[in-house]
């Protein structure tokens, strides 16, 4: 578990699965990153990350210490499989769209960076999004991650076409 001022990260919770369904089923918080899911895909992320504990990683469900309810997820994990980033530590974020503009991402990711660099040896921790969020590009600006030169690629889980397949990588160095 990891506190903030006014976070918690921990791992999720059968409590946590109403909230965070209803955060990857609105097409306002998921226009950036992907198709809306459904509780059964919902469901999959949530096993996909339960996964990665084995290997102190994985997204944490991301609460309000003030409301004690999950507003998204948020944390560690290896890069993907078939990308330019596989096997490298990549941090991730997503907030509920009523959570947005106050700071939470900003607050979770720097807490999930501190963590990445007490817990892990990895020499850079990284990140990717669509070239076109620029709300995330902004934020991984602001966390002093850098654009790596030559991280533009092709999104393999995006068809030809599609607006979120064209991915951009962020890094930042160990401290």
């Amino acid at each position: 578990m990891i506190e903030t001022d006014r976070l918690v990260l921990r791992w999720p919770e059968p409590r946590d699965r109403v909230a965070l369904h209803a955060m990857w089923a609105d097409p306002r918080v998921m226009a950036d990153l992907g198709p809306v899911k459904d509780a059964a895909a919902s469901d999959a992320t949530l096993a996909k990350h339960e996964g990665y504990r084995g290997v102190g990683l994985g997204f944490w469900a991301v609460e309000r210490k003030d409301r004690a309810v999950a507003i998204g997820f948020c944390g560690l994990k290896p890069g993907a499989e078939n990308t330019p980033i596989a096997g490298a530590l990549e941090i991730g974020w997503i907030i509920a769209a009523e959570h947005w503009g106050q700071g939470f991402a900003s607050e979770a990711a720097r807490a999930s960076l501190a963590y990445g660099w007490l817990h892990a040896d990895a020499h850079r921790i990284v990140a990717i999004t669509a070239a076109s969020n620029t709300a995330s590009r902004g934020l991984m600006a602001r966390l002093g991650m850098a654009e790596v030169p030559g991280g533009m690629f092709d999104h393999p889980l995006f068809e030809p076409g599609d607006r979120l397949r064209r991915t951009v990588t962020y890094a930042i160095d160990r401290p």
